[in-house]
């Protein structure tokens, strides 16, 4: 009876050294999936404010209408967009939209491994309005 009582006191504590050794990989794992959701959000984002910007564009001549509508559209933080804008000549035209966005790598470990990310989506529209 006492071997058997040891060899389970055994395996008891080869599985928490085992689990000792293995939890700091999975949390590790856990946090870049997580941050790689994040990212992803960040890029939906992104592709929502290009469009939004390029619809902004197409309808008023304002430079400044298709900044506004993607910062105002996506919510992204508006010192980390750059939206750049071209071949606007009139009705019938078509303009283009590029929105490039700086996505902050915030979670624990992983952010600092992998740094800020540059996130671009261009969308181009035919211009409607004057």
């Amino acid at each position: 009876m006492r071997s058997r009582c040891a060899a389970r006191r055994a395996e008891g504590a080869q599985s928490t050294v085992e689990l000792a050794l293995l939890l700091p990989v999975v949390v590790l794992l856990l946090l870049a999936v997580l941050q790689v959701g994040l990212l992803g959000r960040d890029l939906l984002l992104v592709v929502h404010a290009s469009r939004e910007a390029a619809r902004a564009a197409a309808v008023e001549a304002d430079p400044g209408a298709a900044r506004r509508a993607a910062i105002a559209s996506s919510g992204l933080r508006a010192d980390r967009v750059k939206v750049r804008t071209s071949g606007r000549d009139g009705p019938g035209s078509r303009v283009r939209v590029v929105v490039s966005y700086r996505a902050p790598t915030s979670v624990p470990i992983v952010g600092r491994l992998l740094g800020d990310r540059l996130l671009e989506s261009a969308v181009t529209m035919r211009v409607e309005g004057p």
